[in-house]
């Protein structure tokens, strides 16, 4: 049985390698930290194409159905009551009106939900005060690495080897 680096379990590790893997895990966490800022990202993107998708379509309901409902509505609701048909005509562009205008409180729903997350701000914060926590933190030392010229070329020789 191991720990997650690998060191057997109950086996006392030395300070450089209690750094290494708290580095190891400060940087995970940044990464988690920049994946969960970018998630948060898409789904306000998301939000906000939705708003925009209402603003356009209350846009264009009132637009090309004005004509053909009103028309419609009024010859229909006159047909109906046999009230004044400018009358019938009122009706009809006011129910289009208040068609378009749920829409719009559907967009405006939308807009506000994308604009009070703030949760990108909430993720950089948090990178900050990470990032306020590695600068404290002194490294480990590390061995100096033996680049001999008596290994060189066995290294060399060894990926000439593993690239053919």
């Amino acid at each position: 049985m191991s720990a997650p680096d690998g060191s057997p379990v109950g086996a006392e590790r030395s300070i450089g390698e209690l750094f290494a893997s708290a580095t190891e895990n400060m940087s995970a966490l940044v990464h988690d930290e920049i994946a969960l800022a970018k998630a948060q990202l898409k789904q306000d993107v998301k939000r906000g194409a939705t708003s925009g998708g209402a603003f356009t379509a209350a846009g264009v309901l009132l637009l090309f159905s004005l004509p053909m409902l009103n028309f419609a509505l009024a010859y229909g609701i006159h047909t109906w009551s046999n009230w004044n048909l400018a009358l019938c005509f009122l009706l009809s562009f006011a129910a289009n009106v208040l068609i378009a205008l749920v829409l719009l409180l559907i967009g405006v729903v939308f807009a506000k939900k994308a604009k009070k997350s703030r949760g990108p701000q909430k993720v950089a914060a948090s990178m900050k005060e990470t990032a306020g926590v590695l600068q404290k933190a002194k490294p480990h030392p590390r061995p100096e690495l033996d680049l001999s010229k008596d290994r060189a070329p066995a290294a060399i020789e060894a990926v000439g080897r593993s690239s053919s």
